[in-house]
């Protein structure tokens, strides 16, 4: 059974406070119960479609296309897709704004950067999944990078991973200068693919639907590595 038909039963156990607690408590009462969920990819998923549906807003517009494309990115299955999107609109219309969910969610993960960037990366994949990112969602994914506490370097490298770096600069992608050595060159692409992977995905708590996320991020990394590695002769 997918994440989507166990949530009830592990967020109705969730014991965390916050919107993220309020938001699993909406969540459990229209989900299948079900136990066997671990808590972190619980949070996960209750942070995911808190902040992306608060980013739904960003522009301005709240389109049901948004909701679409959250659904088919999160691979919601069909029998599931009307409790999300009340879930989703529900979090929409939350009293609380987008900076008290980034920053509890910063918090349960403060030792986790690793699932701090996931969560951006989703959001990445969300915004972009009409083929047009507004202003507004930008600002929005800048200002919930601040509150994970990434530099703007780091920041750069994840937008850059999804939307291609500003003059098509592959070393951004790595986050590392162009002047690195080889070894460290070498070393900071293993880091990522690595950092990427499933089975990395899986011990930092991120639920198996998500894992497809990085597969794109892992493409524009081995792009941007080819890319230097043939221009060193490597």
């Amino acid at each position: 059974m997918s994440i989507w038909g166990k949530l009830a039963g592990a967020a109705a156990g969730l014991a965390v406070g916050g919107p993220i607690g309020a938001l699993a408590g909406v969540v459990a009462g229209h989900f299948a119960v079900d136990r066997n969920l671990r808590d972190d990819e619980v949070v996960f998923t209750v942070a995911l479609i808190g902040l992306s549906a608060k980013m739904a807003k960003a522009d301005g517009v709240v389109d049901p296309a948004e909701v679409k494309a959250f659904e088919d990115i999160l691979q919601v299955p069909d029998a599931e897709k009307k409790n999300v999107s009340r879930i989703y609109s529900i979090a929409q219309k939350d009293v609380a704004g987008f900076e008290a969910y980034a920053a509890q969610v910063a918090g349960i993960y403060k030792d986790k950067p690793g699932v701090l960037e996931d969560v951006l990366d989703g959001l990445f994949h969300i915004a972009k999944a009409d083929n047009v990112i507004h202003d507004g969602e930008l600002a929005f994914l800048q200002q919930v990078a601040d509150i994970f506490g990434f530099s703007e370097l780091e920041y750069a490298r994840i937008k850059a991973s999804h939307l291609g770096p500003d003059g098509e600069d592959p070393f951004l992608i790595l986050g590392i200068s162009a002047d690195v050595s080889d070894e460290e060159l070498k070393s900071a692409y293993r880091r990522l693919v690595r950092e990427n992977h499933p089975d990395m995905m899986i011990a930092r708590g991120v639920p198996e639907e998500f894992h497809h996320l990085a597969e794109e991020k892992i493409k524009s990394i081995n792009t941007a590595y080819e890319r230097i590695a043939k221009d060193r002769n490597l």
